[in-house]
C-alpha cells in the first residue's frame, strides 16, 4: 500500500483512534474509528490544501447538515495535517452515471447543495470546486422514487474567503451541468483531449465547448480576466460564436423546457451575471410538479 499510511496502521486523534483499512486515493484512506464506524482519513505532504480544508470545516461545523463535517484531527502527527471526515456511500458523479437523476432526485440534491453554499456565501466564503464527485450521498434502502437520503458538499480544500486571491483569480472554466443528463456526460471531457490539470490545450478545449453552448462571453468579462485569458476568449468569440449550439444539445437526452429555462438563467459565463444561491432557492422552479 503506497502513500502516507499503511494498512492496519493506528492513528490517534483527539476524539479517539482510527485504524487504516484501505487506500482510496493518494491522499485519502478509509478507516474505522473507535466506534467501528467507517471514516475517511485525508492528508497530503507539501501542500496547504488539507490544512485549509480543516480550517474551513472548523468554521462551518454544525452550521449546515449539507456540509460534510470534520470529525477529528490526528494529533500524533505534527506534519502533515491529517483530518478525519464522515464517510458516505457514494457521490453524484457515480450515482448519475449509473442512473440519470429523475426530477425529484435532481431537486432534492440540488437544493441541499445550494443550501450548503448559501451558508458559506452568507459568511463570505466561496467553494471553488463544486462538481458532482464533490457531492456525497447515502442511498435509501427501499425502492423510493428518490434514491438518496444524506447529501453533503465535500472537499473544502478549494474554499476561500471571497476576497482571497484564489477566489478572485479563479479559472475561467466552470459550472458543470452533467447531473441533468447523467450517463457520465461531462462538458469537461472534450473529445480527443486527455484531462491534464493546468494544461493550456485542455483548458482551451473546455472553454471552446462552453462558448459553443453558452457563449459568447460578454464584453465586460475583460474587466476581471487576465491578458492571456482575454486573448483566448477573443479568439473563441471570433471563431465560434456563429457555431453556437443550444445547451439542450449537449447530449442526446432531451430535457423539459422549464428545466432548460431554469438552467439557462444561471448558466452565465461571466460569474457576476449569475444569480446568488438565495435567488436560485427562491425561484418558482422548486415548487413545480416533479413530472412537469
Amino acid at each position: 500500500m503506497s502513500g502516507l499510511f499503511q494498512l492496519g496502521q493506528v492513528l490517534r486523534g483527539s476524539a479517539g483512534q482510527c485504524v487504516i483499512t484501505k487506500q482510496l486515493q493518494n491522499i485519502v484512506c478509509l478507516a474505522t474509528n473507535h466506534a467501528q464506524e467507517l471514516v475517511v482519513i485525508k492528508s497530503v505532504k507539501g501542500h496547504f490544501r488539507v490544512t485549509n480544508e480543516r480550517d474551513v470545516l472548523r468554521r462551518f461545523n454544525g452550521q449546515s447538515p449539507y456540509i460534510r463535517p470534520l470529525l477529528d484531527e490526528i494529533v500524533e502527527l505534527p506534519e502533515p495535517t491529517t483530518i478525519v471526515l464522515r464517510h458516505l456511500e457514494s457521490h453524484l458523479w457515480q450515482a448519475s452515471g449509473e442512473k440519470t437523476l429523475n426530477r425529484k432526485e435532481l431537486k432534492y440534491v440540488s437544493r441541499r447543495v445550494l443550501e450548503a453554499l448559501q451558508v458559506m456565501h452568507n459568511d463570505g466564503f466561496v467553494h471553488a470546486d463544486v462538481k458532482p464527485d464533490n457531492v456525497l450521498v447515502n442511498y435509501r434502502s427501499d425502492d423510493s422514487e428518490n434514491r438518496f437520503t444524506d447529501v453533503q458538499l465535500a472537499d473544502m480544500g478549494s474554499s476561500y474567503p471571497e476576497d482571497h486571491k484564489y477566489a478572485r483569480e479563479g479559472a475561467p472554466i466552470g459550472a458543470a451541468i452533467c447531473l441533468i443528463y447523467g450517463d457520465y456526460f461531462n462538458i469537461f471531457d472534450p473529445p480527443g483531449v486527455p484531462f491534464k490539470f493546468d494544461d493550456p490545450e485542455y483548458e482551451f478545449e473546455v472553454l471552446k465547448r462552453q462558448v459553443q453552448f453558452f457563449g459568447p462571453f460578454p464584453v465586460k468579462y475583460a474587466e476581471i480576466a487576465d491578458q492571456d485569458t482575454i486573448e483566448v476568449v477573443m479568439w473563441l468569440m471570433e471563431n465560434l460564436v456563429n457555431s453556437r449550439k443550444p445547451f439542450h444539445l449537449l447530449s442526446e437526452r432531451e430535457i423539459c423546457k422549464n428545466d432548460k429555462d431554469f438552467i439557462g438563467w444561471f448558466m452565465k459565463l461571466d460569474p457576476r451575471d449569475r444569480p446568488s444561491a438565495d435567488e436560485i432557492l427562491a425561484h418558482d422552479w422548486w415548487r413545480e410538479p416533479d413530472d412537469s
